[in-house]
């Protein structure tokens, strides 16, 4: 399976439609000012990554393209060019919906198609992002795996993932899930300039709080940390010791890496917002995507250390699916026994 589009419902008269001769296009107003939706059919919505499972899984759904986020790092950029829009701008505000995720999900995970496997959400742009609050085809989806008792996970950016605790909650009590969020920093100035579309960081840290309390499983993906800009061990133990006491079942560390389809975009960025980091940035990415293996070595290695001097982080219990099904968070949390 992949996530190849069929565009419908064409309106020549747009020239931004030219490459979607079949999509319908809606101007946002009110809180969605700024962007444009296109609003299209997806032939198919379970994607298969290529390879061999690297990072736990090995499907994905993303319902949609382009994301309101705006981070200046997102490797997800160039997809948009694929469409004939550009990586800046319009991947920030031109917005591909795909209005039938969940139908064609229910499809494709009948018994007879599908195995069951695990299916991550939020792996290449943000299943929170302000179309969320529009669309609402994230919850859909969720809907639709809890409804068939298939196992995923999340992760975003978007304290508005909260919204869904009670998807969660469900799930959390007869299968093994996981929503983690990513939060790079609380530099306030670093979150302003490199993810101005994000809700504030520590809003997302709360948010971690409050599904942990809830039973389900929630850990922090502090990344990327960006050299030069959010590395600092002040900036890195702030956001290490938030976690431990949120309850985070996990801390990741991840630096920038900057793939060569994105390179020249986030170079630009780099020489307009920060240029006298432009000839570090030029060594580290010039000819190479990541970062040498030292460098992410030492990093992940002191906010591991930092964790530990707040207290550790929270490991939770996995369970065996059991049958009935609590009506409570409390119940829920007792079948996902977190421990201290």
């Amino acid at each position: 399976m992949n996530d190849t589009l069929r565009w419908n419902l064409a309106d020549a008269d747009d020239p931004q439609l030219s490459m979607f001769p079949d999509a319908r296009r809606e101007v946002g107003i009110g809180e969605y000012r700024g962007l444009e939706f296109y609003e299209v059919m997806a032939k198919t919505i379970i994607n298969k990554v290529p390879g061999p499972p690297r990072f736990g899984f090995q499907y994905t759904v993303n319902p949609y393209r382009g994301c309101s986020h705006a981070c200046t790092y997102c490797f997800a950029r160039p997809t948009h060019e694929y469409l004939g829009l550009n990586a800046a701008e319009d991947f920030d505000s031109k917005i591909i919906v795909k209005i039938n995720a969940a139908e064609r999900l229910r499809a494709e995970i009948q018994p007879s198609k599908w195995g069951g496997a695990l299916i991550a959400l939020g792996t290449n742009t943000d299943p929170y992002q302000r179309a969320e609050g529009k669309y609402r085809l994230t919850r859909a989806i969720l809907e639709v795996l809890v409804e068939h008792g298939n196992r995923f996970s999340v992760l975003t950016k978007n304290s508005l993932a909260v919204r869904d605790l009670d998807l969660f909650v469900e799930a959390a009590r007869t299968m093994d899930i996981r929503v983690d969020f990513s939060i790079g920093t609380f530099d306030e100035d670093v979150w302003r300039l490199t993810e101005p579309g994000t809700p504030h960081p520590r809003k997302r840290m709360e948010a971690v709080a409050r599904l942990n309390e809830a039973g389900v499983p929630s850990g922090v993906l502090m990344g990327p940390v960006i050299p030069g800009i959010s590395d600092e061990p002040a900036q890195l133990q702030e956001v290490a010791r938030a976690a431990v006491e949120a309850g985070a079942v996990s801390l990741g560390t991840v630096l920038l890496h900057v793939k060569p389809a994105l390179r020249d975009h986030f170079l630009t960025w780099i020489e307009d917002e920060r240029p006298e980091l432009l000839p570090r940035y030029r060594r580290l990415y010039g000819s190479k995507s990541f970062v040498p293996e030292g460098m992410q070595k030492r990093v992940s290695q002191m906010v591991n250390q930092f964790a530990q001097q707040a207290g550790g982080l929270r490991r939770y219990q996995r369970h065996k699916p059991v049958a009935a099904k609590p009506s409570t968070t409390t119940a829920a949390a007792e079948q996902l026994r977190l421990i201290g």
